[in-house]
């Protein structure tokens, strides 16, 4: 569990990614991608990655789990050292983030913020640089001032440049040994320095300059309570009957509850769990008619820390009717993973959920649909893989983008020509290759075929 934050901010802060540049991650060589529609000025800010297998649109969802670890303060795992491509060293990220006022939503202040990784011996995915450069925005002009570094973990000891390392530490000269371990610490540890506790509990009690302080609170909220990954890791759980659900009581989070034997969850959570079942029985009889979920109290138990526990059973209740939500099928498991976190979507524009493959076990009709009331009339921020081409037809086309089959240009843009839909122009570019990247590395009917015969002589299935 991650440790609270102190500083008292002078706002309460709403994050926003804009844009992502990939270097070296998994076979994106290079890849750039702006989240925002430039076509039209809708509230919600949705990003759909189209593309064929193994060109980039799961690489874009994990280069964002690896800013959601940084920024909780918690390591990175070992498996994200396997990403880095095989002709580099290092992987680099840069995240540019927008954080404004959520109530008054005036501009705060732009964040780059550059990370690289690199694979520590024998196992462990370390983080060697980490850079953020910054621009804040006056609220009464909107004018915003010439860019500048932060903090670059590359420059000193501990961090440069050093007027910043003096405002953010108090120009405390005692407590630079203390930083020097700490940084050691995070990196054998393999987490981000900037965003560790140790950091933090000095700036709390040392810093001079509270805009630049908001910016670090602002990032570690957002990464803690206001952005949400759904990856493959996490659709490997609900497969294997472990359902996430996802609780907003003011530290958003989410629990795990076994739909096997029933999950012990903490009583103080329980009066939450419960709103969060209530408020997704208010849109699942209207997405999958008929559905709605409940929770079975089997018992009380205690937690392995001593705390008391509840233990509880999800149901599925149809036709008045209830049954274990363990025997549903897989898509009904995977909408009701995801419910919460769509609703947080449409009604908070702090939100920023990621998923990777969103089409799976979704009946193609009712995603495009869910997708178009969500691009249409949601606040937050929406960034899916699919696979599925239904939604293109259903949201407008600054909402799409895709991969490519050049390594060096993963991701870009295609937009609907003359009558056209998007998807007849995707369509059209796979066949014609009318962009200026080709979005599909070609495959031969008659090849695959000779394939098929050949490898059916080479094996004996008798």
């Amino acid at each position: 569990m991650t440790e609270e934050l102190k500083f008292t901010p002078a706002f309460k802060p709403t994050a926003r990614l804009e844009a992502i540049s990939i270097r070296n991650f998994k076979n994106v060589v290079k890849g750039d991608l702006c989240f925002t529609n430039k076509k039209k000025n809708y509230r919600a800010s949705i990003v759909g990655l189209y593309g064929q297998n193994g060109s980039g649109k799961t690489a874009l969802i994990e280069s964002l789990s690896i800013l959601k670890h940084i920024l909780c303060g918690i390591p990175v795992p070992v498996r994200f050292a396997d990403c880095i491509n095989v002709d580099a060293d290092c992987a680099g990220i840069v995240y540019d983030i927008v954080i404004s006022d959520d109530e008054t939503k005036d501009e705060f202040c732009r964040i780059s913020y550059e990370v690289e990784i690199r694979r520590r011996e024998p196992a462990g995915t370390e983080i060697s640089k980490e850079v953020i450069k910054y621009s804040l925005t006056d609220p009464e002009t909107g004018r915003r001032s010439p860019r500048q570094v932060l903090a670059d973990t590359g420059a000193g000891d501990v961090f440069g440049p050093k007027s910043r390392y003096d405002d953010l530490t108090g120009k405390n000269r005692k407590i630079k040994t203390d930083l020097i371990v700490a940084k050691k610490l995070a990196s054998a540890t393999d987490r981000s320095f900037l965003f560790s506790r140790e950091l933090r509990r000095i700036m709390d009690d040392n810093c001079r300059e509270k805009d630049l302080q908001m910016i670090f609170y602002a990032l570690s909220v957002y990464g803690r309570r206001q952005l949400f990954i759904i990856d493959s890791a996490t659709s490997g759980r609900i497969s294997l009957n472990a359902l996430p659900l996802i609780i907003g009581d003011g530290e958003h989070g989410s629990v795990s509850v076994s739909l096997n034997d029933g999950g012990i969850v903490p009583d103080n959570l329980m009066p939450t769990i419960r709103k969060v079942v209530s408020n997704m029985n208010i849109v699942l009889p209207q997405v999958v008619p008929g559905l709605e979920i409940g929770i079975v109290e089997l018992g009380s138990e205690l937690l392995r820390d001593g705390r008391p526990g509840t233990t509880i059973q999800l149901v599925s209740k149809k036709a008045g009717k209830e049954i274990s939500l363990k025997y549903e099928s897989e898509g009904i498991k995977k909408i009701i993973a995801i419910m919460q976190l769509l609703i947080a979507v449409y009604n908070d524009d702090s939100i920023t959920v990621c998923i990777d493959e969103l089409d799976a076990g979704v009946y193609e009709y009712l995603l495009g649909e869910i997708l178009k009331i969500i691009s249409e009339k949601g606040r937050g921020q929406l960034i899916f893989t699919s696979h599925n081409l239904r939604p293109l037809e259903t949201i407008d086309t600054g909402f799409v983008a895709f991969t490519t089959a050049d390594p060096e240009h993963r991701y870009t843009r295609i937009t609907g020509k003359g009558s056209a839909n998007l998807r007849d122009s995707y369509y059209r570019d796979i066949v014609l290759g009318c962009s200026g990247y080709p979005v599909y590395e070609p495959t031969h009917n008659a090849e695959i075929s000779l394939a098929f015969r050949e490898a059916g002589e080479l094996y004996d299935f008798r």
